[in-house]
């Protein structure tokens, strides 16, 4: 506990102890009465200080042990004030310590404590502008003394956790329109190409079945043709592998995130200050959760793994709310790594741990030549047994020499052939990958849930799982 003056005993002073000062030393008959006079103002400010050192005793005060928030979008800290009413507290300020990843529309609050109340709930407004953990751990509480000449300020720990997770609003918008009238089931059924692969049952043989489906051993041992009936698959496995190594903290070509419109502005405003710049891996990471919806409403089991310089995670897949909560608490905490990533590594720790075959999404940046060319090289074993779709990001620049509106001064001519260089690269990335049998999507930062989502959609079309 300590105490400070406050703006009533500075005015006081200047208006009392300063001028009797003064005045004490052009009046030499008034010299005593004046020195009374500023004695009796400090008796009264010790006796006040005295009065009010228990001013904040018995209050105490507590937090939730974790409040869940979404970046980017404004949320509440509810604090509960307990026993607030002491004998003429009335008034009490209130201070968080500032965090890194939140921002608050004022820096302290001050409440009104109503008569007769034990116990008081407090709203703590904030806007959240960065993922992860972000530990609450003191409220700092200060109120007048009883002739409001002092502040009595103390610190009551709170055992609290602010935790903020991404937010997936923008993309959940922007590929609603993918599922309008394409479910599964329903008089809107999206056409399924092919017919299945997924065995249902033996029948007789009968005219027009094709000879590759009969069933040999039984139909040896009925002695008559007998042919095996498949039926398009209901339950996939899909897998998001999210690539945090270096080349994700690269900043988006879109620069800062816009679809939030949620700000907090003006002087009063504290906290981590502006949002940073979206990097590749915030898309990464919302891409993958919007990707767990789109497999869950089309009836499949949705998997997490993350890999850096070594595989981090792997999430078997499944379905369920509960499921996405787990996702989304494996994800949120994810920051770029400044290591080079080992597919080679990840590569075999997916074959181990993945029996089943699943559609493998891997949300990572190829544009590197020496990564693509690990990436190639490594990934032969995996193809055999899974269906891989490779998901990157086109880098800024990265297009056609001969575009349009590229070339305006002599100094794009250079930008434009780098970009031409960068484009060809992955160009015959793409190509040797679809040569053996991976799927390859190339997108910008701001469509990039809406080709993924649209993609698997094609996948699950097609019957390529």
């Amino acid at each position: 506990m300590n105490f400070v003056p406050s703006l009533k005993m500075m005015r006081m002073t200047a208006a009392i102890v300063v001028p009797a000062a003064g005045f004490g030393l052009f009046l030499q008959d008034s010299g005593a009465l004046l020195l009374f006079l500023i004695a009796l103002f400090v008796l009264v400010a010790v006796t006040d200080l005295w009065m009010s050192l228990d001013r904040l005793t018995g209050i105490g005060i507590s937090g939730p042990a974790m409040a869940r928030l979404l970046r980017d979008r404004p949320g509440t800290i509810e604090l509960c004030l307990d026993r607030p009413v002491g004998p003429g507290l009335t008034r009490l300020r209130l201070a968080l310590p500032l965090l890194e990843g939140l921002q608050y529309p004022h820096h302290e609050m001050t409440i009104l404590l109503p008569e007769g109340a034990t116990l008081y709930r407090v709203l703590w407004d904030c806007l959240p502008v960065k993922r992860g953990d972000y530990p609450l751990e003191a409220c700092h509480l200060e109120a007048d003394s009883r002739l409001g000449l002092w502040q009595i300020r103390d610190r009551r720990p709170l055992a609290s956790q602010v935790r903020v997770y991404p937010n997936i609003q923008q993309e959940a918008r922007a590929t609603a329109a993918l599922f309008m009238n394409r479910g599964l089931h329903g008089i809107h059924a999206l056409r399924k190409a092919g017919k299945g692969r997924e065995f249902e049952k033996i029948r007789d043989y009968v005219h027009g079945d094709n000879y590759a489906d009969i069933h040999w051993k039984a139909t040896a041992k009925r002695n008559r043709p007998v042919t095996k009936v498949f039926q398009i698959e209901r339950t996939q496995e899909v897998y998001a592998v999210v690539d945090f190594s270096r080349l994700s903290a690269r900043a988006c070509e879109s620069g800062r995130r816009t679809g939030s419109p949620h700000t907090l502005a003006g002087p009063g405003v504290v906290g981590a200050g502006e949002s940073e710049s979206e990097t590749y891996l915030e898309r990464f990471i919302n891409s993958a959760l919007v990707l767990g919806m789109a497999a869950q409403q089309q009836g499949d089991h949705f998997g997490l793994a993350t890999f850096s310089d070594r595989t981090h995670r792997v999430l078997t897949a499944r379905s369920g709310r509960g499921h996405f909560n787990s996702c989304r608490d494996m994800l949120y905490g994810l920051f770029p790594q400044t290591v080079t990533p080992d597919f080679e590594e990840v590569f075999a720790t997916l074959q181990l741990k993945l029996r089943k075959r699943a559609l493998l999404v891997f949300l990572t940046n190829l544009d590197d030549p020496l990564l693509s060319e690990h990436f190639i090289n490594s990934i032969e074993g995996l193809v055999r047994k899974h269906l891989i779709l490779v998901v990157t990001l086109r880098p800024k620049g990265c297009r056609p020499v001969f575009s349009p509106g590229t070339i305006r001064t002599p100094g794009d001519v250079y930008e434009a052939l780098g970009g031409h260089m960068q484009w060809h690269a992955l160009a015959e990335t793409e190509r040797i990958l679809q040569h053996k049998g991976v799927h390859f999507l190339q997108t910008d930062d701001e469509s990039l849930a809406v080709g993924l989502v649209a993609g698997y959609l094609n996948i699950k079309r097609r019957q390529l799982l």
